[in-house]
């Protein structure tokens, strides 16, 4: 590789930091290109070349891959205890989902990235240990998880935005069970 590329390269990634952490403090309305750019310490004009516009870099910071553990042979009742940790990484202050639990609610490319990773990552972790209609059980699962986002880091509804990891854990613990295992209502 040759000091271009590098350069182009490190460019490009400080950009999308510096976009990762302007849409997750600002949200997508408050952030403009020229905040992006300063924070990443080049011109707009980089920015602009690099991604055509705001929706577009927004899109890029939107695409996101999420590494789940392996559920096969975790019982139910332990499924909150390896999703979990999981989900408070991507979802909290320093998280990369952070900016699109904000945007979700108006801006479409967010929505879509969040329902993406849902559909094509969440549920297919979830269907190794769920006992039958993965889909809706994870579809539950999920809902659920976004609230707690919502609440905890975009609200900071008390008690729920200083509770400790575990305490947090041990309640959601049942509810994930609950979703996995328990039989349909009726």
């Amino acid at each position: 590789m040759n000091r271009r590329t590098r350069d182009a390269d490190a460019s490009r990634a400080s950009i999308l930091a510096a976009a990762r952490v302007q849409f997750g403090e600002h949200g997508f309305e408050r952030t403009t290109i020229r905040s992006v750019a300063a924070q990443a310490g080049v011109d707009p004009a980089l920015v602009m070349r690099y991604f055509r516009n705001k929706d577009g870099l927004f899109a890029a910071i939107s695409r996101l891959d999420i590494v789940l553990p392996n559920l096969s042979g975790t019982a139910p009742s332990r499924a909150a205890d390896a999703l979990l940790p999981v989900f408070i990484d991507l979802w909290g202050p320093d998280g990369p989902f952070l900016p699109l639990l904000r945007a979700a609610t108006s801006n479409p490319v967010a929505a879509e990235a969040l329902l993406e990773v849902l559909t094509d990552q969440v549920t297919p972790a979830l269907a190794t240990i769920a006992v039958d209609r993965p889909a809706e059980r994870a579809a539950l699962v999920g809902a659920q998880l976004l609230g707690v986002a919502v609440a905890r880091y975009v609200l900071g509804t008390p008690p729920l935005a200083t509770m400790d990891d575990g305490t947090l854990i041990g309640w959601l613990r049942p509810v994930l069970e609950h979703y996995l295992v328990d039989d349909v209502p009726t």
